[in-house]
């Protein structure tokens, strides 16, 4: 009787340490294959980081080589506002009263306040009030206040372009139907 009840205990003794043993292995294995998969990321992580750093430099590159291309371009532009003459005379005869040469005043809808907020804007030809787009006229007002902001530009940059080309009578009749500068 002594024989299997010492039997027993070892036997249970072995099952356990061999059962341990399994255990602490599986749990190693676990660990290696989850340091192996974050090893794994990382390494692909490092790779994509490359990647990116390489086309960034790729793309300040071909940045700083349209810069000097449009830099180099601009030295050779030729001015787009080409010099036409003004011929006051022939305004006079078609609209009927005597015109300055780049009055903005001719245009519906400016009268001198409004003329002057786009002076002090740079805004003091025609030329230059035809190139100048309805958004920017409109900044230009809403900076002026409330009692600027109510006036709509939509059709100032046409009128200012007939003035400028000399168009008096285009204008005349382009203005002939218009109500406070709009359409």
């Amino acid at each position: 009787m002594n024989i299997p009840c010492i039997l027993i205990p070892a036997l249970i003794g072995l099952i356990c340490g061999i059962l341990g043993y399994l255990l602490g292995r599986m749990k190693c294995n676990t660990d290696d294959s989850l340091a192996m998969t974050l090893q794994a990321d990382l390494d692909a992580c490092q790779i994509n980081t490359k990647n990116l750093q390489a086309r960034i430099s790729a793309l300040e590159t071909e940045m700083a080589v349209r810069v000097t291309i449009t830099a180099a371009a601009q030295s050779f532009a030729v001015p787009t506002a080409v010099l036409l003459t003004f011929d006051p005379d022939l305004a006079t005869d078609i609209l009927g009263q005597k015109i300055k040469e780049n009055d903005l005043k001719i245009v519906e809808g400016i009268g001198p306040k409004i003329e002057a907020l786009f002076n002090n804007a740079g805004i003091n030809t025609w030329y230059e009030l035809s190139e100048a787009s309805i958004e920017k006229l409109q900044v230009i007002l809403d900076e002026g206040g409330e009692n600027y902001a109510i006036h709509n530009p939509s059709t100032w940059a046409k009128q200012a372009l007939f003035a400028y080309e000399g168009k008096w009578q285009e204008l005349k009749d382009w203005q002939e139907n218009l109500r406070a500068g709009k359409e």
